[in-house]
């Protein structure tokens, strides 16, 4: 796979937390297959390509399908959230990235995590309650935090607000990959088009075009 195409991977992974954030503040849902694949990707901390944090490509398709709309500019307005979101995740990824004693802090913590999600609860709700703790104690400690909209009954429900959380870990976690694989947000409007080529040919490969 070429560069371009693993950094569009990643990106993707970055569309699917947003997305899936979006849905589950507005209606409660969540597509659990997706979920699980994004938080499992905190978890996978040494890979060869860049679709093997979400276990293969069908894990962040939900992403690709999402990232297809936006780079193509198709965004309806019920969609103006995800983008936001996304924008939000690589903002706190770059205080992240500068920042090596939070990522130390991140990383054992999340090694811990692991080893509990392994050893004692896979359930994706137990694993969110964990994770949550994580993102509350380092991200939500920085001066930007993410404003997330929606329905007040689903977002005030403790189990979403964990989900929610854990997402935006995920997020930030795809984030850094794709800047670790030569992404830059600068490159999202300059480079728009090759990314959106890259993208369509793996959803083709999915099926989804």
């Amino acid at each position: 796979m070429s560069s371009l195409n693993q950094q569009v991977v990643a990106l993707a992974g970055v569309a699917q937390s947003a997305r899936i954030i979006d849905q589950l503040s507005k209606t409660g849902s969540y597509p659990i297959e997706f979920l699980e694949a994004s938080i499992n990707s905190l978890f996978t901390f040494d890979i060869q390509t860049a679709e093997d944090i979400y276990g293969g490509m069908a894990g962040v398709r939900l992403g690709l399908q999402n990232l297809c709309v936006l780079l193509a500019n198709q965004t309806e307005k019920e969609q103006r959230d995800v983008v936001r979101y996304v924008f939000n995740i690589l903002f706190l990824e770059r205080q992240f990235a500068k920042d090596a004693k939070l990522q130390d802090t991140v990383h054992d913590r999340l090694k811990h995590a692991s080893f509990k999600a392994e050893h004692f609860s896979s359930n994706v709700r137990d694993v969110c309650h964990n994770v949550a703790g994580i993102y509350q104690d380092t991200f939500s400690t920085l001066p930007k935090r993410v404003k997330v909209t929606g329905s007040a009954q689903h977002l005030e429900n403790a189990d979403n607000a964990d989900i929610v959380r854990s997402l935006l870990l995920a997020g930030i976690r795809s984030a850094f990959l794709w800047r670790q694989l030569g992404g830059h947000r600068w490159r999202l409007a300059l480079q728009r088009r090759s990314l959106l080529r890259s993208a369509q040919h793996l959803s083709r490969g999915l099926g989804l075009v």
